[in-house]
């Protein structure tokens, strides 16, 4: 039985190196994870072709393969803004949430291939998107309530106010560990798993581990996916909403 350190260092397929790059600007110290940030670029550009290939030669009448999905994808989270918003109000948000879906599902997956990692399997990814649905929340709240958006802070009494920021606060934060606990922990057991079987089982940056994994893993991807996406269209209808 091979160690998780064991584990991990035969998996570095593309011998990732195993500490940050870290460089300071001024009096700042920046530190960049080089596997987090090359794989999230490929996801970028395997969403962008996604994207491509599905509205190219777009046909209303006989829709290909991959547009189908396009539009699957559209429909169920475009009935997801609808429930929850105004339809003038929503349309505002639904390209965002589309993408939300389509870059956290594809993040997700793309761990599932032999020799590559999940971007979201590192919290400043998670954090990122966290922060981006947090200050929607406020852009929104602004933008259809104007300055009567913060009213809420003191109703129904001031003594309130303490509780209404700690649960704002709260949301980036469950937001953030949500999806990279679940997704970091599904590349954890991969390599408990190949720790376990030992031997030739990481070939191919552990091609069988992946394979046994492979259908709980897309189910957890596409499920993390859905609830993200789902919590950050619930934030802001909240905000949006006549009565907060």
């Amino acid at each position: 039985m091979l160690s998780f350190e064991q584990v991990e260092e035969r998996l570095n397929f593309w011998q990732w190196p195993h500490h940050p790059y870290e460089v300071t600007v001024g009096n700042m110290h920046l530190a960049f994870n080089v596997k987090t940030m090359v794989m999230t670029w490929v996801v970028m550009i395997l969403v962008a072709i996604f994207g491509i290939v599905a509205t190219r030669n777009a046909n209303m009448r006989r829709p290909n393969g991959t547009q189908n999905v396009l539009e699957a994808v559209w429909e169920f989270i475009r009935g997801l803004v609808y429930e929850n918003m105004d339809k003038k109000k929503g349309n505002a948000l639904l390209s965002i949430v589309i993408t939300y879906f389509i870059f956290i599902l594809f993040s997700n997956l793309i761990g599932l291939v032999p020799t590559m990692s999940s971007p979201t399997a590192d919290y400043n990814t998670t954090m990122a998107l966290a922060l981006c649905t947090f200050f929607l929340i406020f852009i929104f709240g602004i933008r259809y309530k104007g300055l009567k958006y913060f009213k809420h802070y003191l109703e129904p009494f001031p003594l309130f106010l303490p509780i209404i920021i700690v649960e704002d606060l709260a949301k980036p934060i469950t937001l953030t560990f949500r999806l990279y606990g679940n997704i970091y922990a599904g590349e954890v057991l991969v390599a408990v798993l190949l720790g376990l079987l030992g031997g030739w089982t990481h070939v191919l940056g552990g091609f069988v581990a992946s394979t046994i994994w492979l259908a709980f893993s897309i189910f957890v991807g596409l499920i993390q996916a859905f609830i993200f996406t789902m919590l950050s269209i619930v934030y802001v209808s909240q905000a949006v909403a006549d009565h907060h």
